[in-house]
């Protein structure tokens, strides 16, 4: 079972983060430029919050809302569950799951330092089941 610090050397450790106040078209128009669906709301370097697109889809589009008025603040998801590096994927999965989230900030001694999403969890759990497979291919035909 990899944790997810184990996880995090096989990406890219930049994130995309916005401010609370900032327009819920400028994160749109951040998530696109960077192809991401999720971006961390920061203030002050601290997590406050988290957007996606779906929390666009479900509060703004859905609710009559305009993009251009609306804050992020005022449909990101508050509080963020988190997970630590020393955690595995089987517990972001876990969490992912019961929450029923795509993403989960990787906070380490209270600083964010990464963003996973269930992408990411499952291509590890590929790479390791190709893994086992190799070696067990390897012995039999040994």
């Amino acid at each position: 079972m990899n944790s997810v610090k184990t996880i995090l050397k096989e990406k890219p450790s930049t994130f995309w983060a916005i401010q609370p106040q900032a327009k819920v078209i400028d994160a749109l128009r951040l998530m696109a430029e960077k192809n991401v669906g999720a971006l961390m709301v920061m203030e002050n370097d601290q997590l406050v919050g988290i957007i996606s697109e779906r929390d666009y889809a479900r509060k703004v589009a859905l609710m009559g809302k305009t993009s251009v008025d609306t804050p992020v603040a005022d449909i990101m998801e508050s509080p963020v569950w988190t997970v630590t590096p020393q955690q595995t994927r089987e517990d972001c999965m876990a969490l992912m799951t019961a929450k029923r989230i795509r993403h989960l900030p990787v906070v380490d001694g209270g600083r964010v330092v990464s963003i996973l999403s269930i992408g990411d969890l499952v291509k590890d759990a590929l790479r390791e089941q190709e893994q086992t497979i190799q070696q067990l291919e390897s012995y039999v035909n040994s």
